[in-house]
């Protein structure tokens, strides 16, 4: 005797399939969308530095940019709560390797109240790394600046010299941009931590923070437009401070 599937569990199995196709095509979209988020960012953070360092007088000194060990770059932070609350924002950091700049490491960074400083907008963040001390710090994946590492408003423009000298001491320097003025910024209390999720979009697999940023994995190609404003500058800065 022939088993006929009765109509309704025709209907339920057929509704099933149309969920579970649904629900394939949800995730690839969304995957998809978070793909192009972390190669947004990466662009984003390429174009913050890049018209911060175009401005000479109002950039980075050369002298830090020649020396830094690593530069993290967290374009549009925004504030995540009202009051006392918190900055919460995401960004890509590299380091100097023996072979020239590593391939970006996806961070967050997360502070308290500092942010009220800035009337609550989102700024553009740029750190630096100063010295092996403060690069140890950050490939430990989770570093608390002004805790674990010493961390201080950097100086701005070329002729900041004497300033400079003194503020290279910190193993971070803090700049920030809002409404078009950059200028250091204290972010102590701040913690930067590795983005494990944005890891593993952007090289397909969850790869240790430390082998990023120490150059153990190539850079994907969609790395290179912020790679190559961090090479420009750098090399700039380099050539101008040996002059």
């Amino acid at each position: 005797m022939k088993f006929r599937t009765p109509p309704i569990m025709k209907y339920l199995l057929a509704l099933t399939m149309m969920a579970l196709l649904c629900a394939s095509l949800t995730w690839a979209k969304d995957k998809d969308k978070d793909d192009s988020d972390i190669d947004k960012r990466i662009d984003q953070s390429a174009k913050v530095l890049s018209e911060i360092m175009g401005t000479p007088d109002k950039a980075i000194p050369d002298k830090i940019m020649s020396e830094a060990k690593c530069i993290a770059v967290v374009p549009s932070m925004v504030k995540i709560a009202v009051g006392i609350g918190g900055n919460h924002g995401k960004g890509v950091a590299t380091c100097r390797t023996e072979h020239g700049w590593s391939g970006p490491a996806p961070i967050t960074i997360t502070g308290g109240s500092w942010g009220l400083q800035l009337g609550g907008q989102a700024v553009d963040l740029v750190l630096v790394v100063m010295n092996h001390d403060g690069m140890e710090h950050l490939l430990s994946s989770h570093v608390k600046l002004g805790g674990e590492a010493s961390a201080a408003a950097g100086p701005v423009g070329r002729n900041a010299a004497a300033d400079t000298d003194i503020k290279m001491r910190a193993e971070v320097l803090t700049y920030s941009r809002a409404r078009g003025l950059f200028a250091g910024i204290d972010l102590s209390g701040s913690a930067i931590s590795q983005d494990k999720d944005e890891t593993r979009l952007l090289y397909g697999k969850m790869v240790p923070f430390a082998d990023i940023l120490q150059g153990k994995v190539p850079a994907p190609r969609s790395a290179e437009p912020f790679l190559s404003v961090v090479r420009k500058y750098s090399m700039q800065a380099k050539d101008q401070a040996s002059r």
